[in-house]
Parts: structure tokens; sequence; C-alpha cells
């Protein structure tokens, strides 16, 4: 692995870069800027990349992570969809020479991977960002479903949504994603990080985690995308017992039909989604998509 070289950001601060260009923060695209360069090497080391990896980097901003990422790993393909912090971004790259960044204009949510990796069919690929708020979620669910393009994540979400998704079974924080999450990776905790180290500050301190996703699962599902829209279903109305949560869900199910395969699998049907475990909610699955076949 190759040793982070200082780093130091383009200007003073992110509000210096911002104001020096005309700019300002984007509270639509969920736009917080890193303050301190000493956070964003932490971050970039705990990561673990090495010279041999390529790097998809979610929302790059104006470059606190992207440039001691491009010093470390093979290359950089950082995908935003603000045109111009990608303009300064750049021009910042242009600058200190460096041409291990491949710039990318796009949404994340509609940038398929495979278009991004098919470049390099022999390379680890590993995503990294510091994630918009307001769409976290919706990533986390695509950096499952397109797991086989990548080995892992470090990201940096709110902390409470962090946390949710390193919680437990029957803990209040555990939900969706947590089942999601668990049943194909290991998620661990790398920083925390202070609202006032960004600009604009933020009311919440961030975590960062780093999701190592499975190239074997112990105990696969049959059909992952029914999985998932179960684990929809009962979460869905967290508050109802399993039987009446999956049975008034779009799922093509009677209460008696529920009741009944709950108690093939061994729940209780008065239990909430909560209390499932990830192995429960396979076994659930695949009892359940069985059933589905025979109505």
């Amino acid at each position: 692995m190759n040793t982070l070289k200082p780093f130091e950001l383009p200007l003073k601060s992110p509000q210096a870069i911002l104001r020096k260009a005309h700019r300002f923060a984007k509270k639509s695209l969920g736009q917080h800027f890193l303050n301190h360069p000493d956070i964003a090497q932490a971050i970039v080391q705990k990561s673990g990349i090495s010279s041999s990896d390529h790097i998809i980097e979610i929302g790059p901003g104006l470059g606190a992570l992207t440039l001691p990422l491009a010093r470390l790993a093979k290359q950089v393909h950082a995908i935003d969809l603000d045109q111009h912090l990608l303009s300064l971004l750049s021009e910042e790259l242009e600058k200190k020479e460096v041409t291990t960044v491949n710039l990318i204009h796009g949404d994340i949510l509609r940038v398929p991977f495979d278009t991004i990796t098919a470049q390099k069919d022999d390379a680890q690929w590993l995503v990294m960002g510091n994630l918009p708020y307001h769409i976290s979620s919706q990533i986390i669910v695509k950096l499952i479903k397109e797991r086989k393009m990548i080995t892992q994540a470090v990201v940096m979400l709110q902390k409470e949504m962090a946390e949710r998704i390193q919680s437990p079974p029957g803990s209040k924080a555990y939900g969706r994603l947590s089942v999601m999450v668990q049943y194909c990776a290991s998620v661990s905790p790398l920083m925390t990080i202070k609202g006032c180290d960004f600009f604009p500050r933020v009311n919440v301190d961030s975590q960062v985690i780093r999701i190592q996703f499975h190239q074997t699962i112990d105990h696969p599902v049959k059909d992952e995308n029914f999985l998932f829209q179960i684990i929809k279903a009962a979460f869905g109305k967290r508050r109802k017992t399993l039987k009446n949560a999956l049975s008034n869900s779009a799922l093509p199910y009677t209460a008696e039909m529920i009741t009944n395969v709950l108690q093939k699998v061994g729940i209780n049907p008065q239990r909430r989604a909560e209390t499932l475990s990830v192995d429960d909610f396979v076994n659930l699955s695949n009892a359940l998509s069985e059933t589905i076949m025979t109505i």
C-alpha cells in the first residue's frame, strides 16, 4: 500500500472555494463539504485501499476525498450530479497534475456500476463517498443490488442511519436496511465525524462505516428480490404483527395463508418484524415463494 502524502484542500476552506467561484452549497442535493483535510486523510487511510484498487466515488464535491484517494488508488471514478462542482474539481486536478481521476457527470442512482467496472474486468472495485442524507438509503439499496460489481463500500452516513444498519434483531433501530445489508455483508464502524466538521454545518453527527460484501452467503435465499419484498412488507407496518403486516401488503396472500406459512417455519404469527433474524426472513421468504407457486 502506498503512503498517503500530505494533503491540503485547494483553498483555505470549502466556503472560500465556493465564494471564489460564485457558487453555494445546494441544499436540494444535500451538499455538505468536509472542512478538515486530516479527516479526509483518516477516512482514506482507514479504508485500507491499495495501489491496485479502482474506486467508485459517490459525490466527490470539491475533492476532499478524491485527491487523497487519487494518490493511493490505481484510478478513481468520481460521479457527481453537479456539473459546476465537477468543473471546479477538474480545474483543481489539472493544477495538481492528477491524471488518475475519471470524472462522471450523472445521478448515482441512475448510473449502473457495470458501465464503469466493465472497463477493467480484472480489477478490485470499491465504493467510497459522503452520501447525501436524503438519498442515502436508496444508495445503500443500490450497493446491495449491484454488489457483484464491488467488493466493499466505505461510506459516510448520518450516524443514526449507520447505527440502524448495524443494529441487531430486537432493537428499536433494527429495520429494513439492517436485514438487507446484514444478509449479504458484514458492517464495521470506522470513525465518527462531528456536524461542525462540515460546511455548511449539519445538526447531526456522521459515521463512516465499512460494508464488506460476502463472496458467498452461508444461508442463501432462493429468490433475493422476493426476500427484499418480504422485508419491505414486514417493516412497512412495523407496529402490526407479522400476520397483519404481510396479509395487508401488496403480497398475494390471505391472513390464513400467512399464518400457515409462519407456523410452518416456526415463527409465531403474533411476532413483529423487528424480532426476526436474517435467517428467519430467509426461511420465511423461501416458504412463501413455494406457496405462491400453488396460488
